[in-house]
């Protein structure tokens, strides 16, 4: 079973048991259910802003610990004074360290748009998104079929949510539908978690020109970014380069400035 499929198969059975403790209509009565979005699409399209998707990622399954300590008050103010465009919070758990009270604190000290990064499987999970104060989900190729992200996708903008659709190969291409507003590239085989950010360049020619385009992992140097950028990329997700650092706000800071 590779990371992935368990990571999947976790999730599928965490959901299951949030579902008996905490129903519906108690996720409806918060108080950021029904308040609006921060349109993710629009401050990646602003031409005035840096496209940095600066994430706050505690941890992962291929590196272990990389910043199990950061404050996201901190780092996440942080991240968005430094010029950052948007925010990407992890809310998994088991598997990278991450907790739903990372996005509401995420949320309530910043206005800008914040992607939940977790493992999508079921709409119970988009509920849970918009009433923690996400303004955009992750719905992944690899972890879903085509029938699934298309209804996925299509109940997440019912909430006013968008999605950034994750695809890793050409062939998930077929999974777009006109519900995504964006679409990531992960230059992270999510099999072997191997690395190679050429993969965002040989699909660029191929994405929809209708979404708004994100390069996402392996972003480690402002010149690989600006050249992303240069080559029609309207927006970069960035974590481990900054979450390293013991300030990943700093980090960020020196990055956009370099670029």
């Amino acid at each position: 079973m590779s990371i992935l499929e368990k990571i999947i198969a976790h999730k599928k059975q965490e959901v299951a048991e949030r579902k008996t403790l905490f129903p519906t209509e108690l996720l409806e009565r918060s108080v950021f259910f029904h308040t609006p979005c921060v349109s993710l699409l629009k401050y990646l399209k602003e031409k005035n802003k840096s496209g940095i998707i600066a994430e706050f990622k505690r941890r992962s399954p291929s590196k272990g610990a990389i910043n199990a300590y950061a404050d996201v008050e901190q780092v996440t103010i942080g991240y968005m004074q430094a010029g950052a465009s948007a925010l990407s919070v992890l809310t998994d758990g088991e598997f990278f360290g991450g907790k739903f009270d990372d996005l509401r604190t995420a949320r309530k000290f910043n206005f800008c748009p914040i992607l939940q990064k977790d493992f999508v499987v079921e709409e119970y999970q988009i509920i849970e998104a918009k009433s923690i104060g996400a303004d955009a989900i992750l719905l992944i190729a690899a972890c879903l079929s085509k029938q699934e992200v298309a209804h996925l996708s299509k109940f997440a903008r019912s909430l006013g949510l968008q999605v950034l659709l994750e695809i890793h190969e050409a062939s998930e291409l077929d999974f777009y539908t006109e519900n995504v507003q964006i679409v990531g590239v992960n230059n992270r085989n999510l099999s072997d978690f191997t690395v190679n950010v050429e993969q965002s360049f040989r699909l660029l020619p191929q994405l929809p020109p209708a979404a708004a385009k994100v390069s996402e992992s392996g972003i480690n140097s402002p010149v690989t970014a600006a050249q992303l950028l240069a080559a029609g990329f309207d927006g970069l997700l960035i974590g481990e380069n900054f979450m390293k650092n013991s300030r990943p706000e700093l980090a960020c800071l020196e990055f956009i400035e370099q670029l």
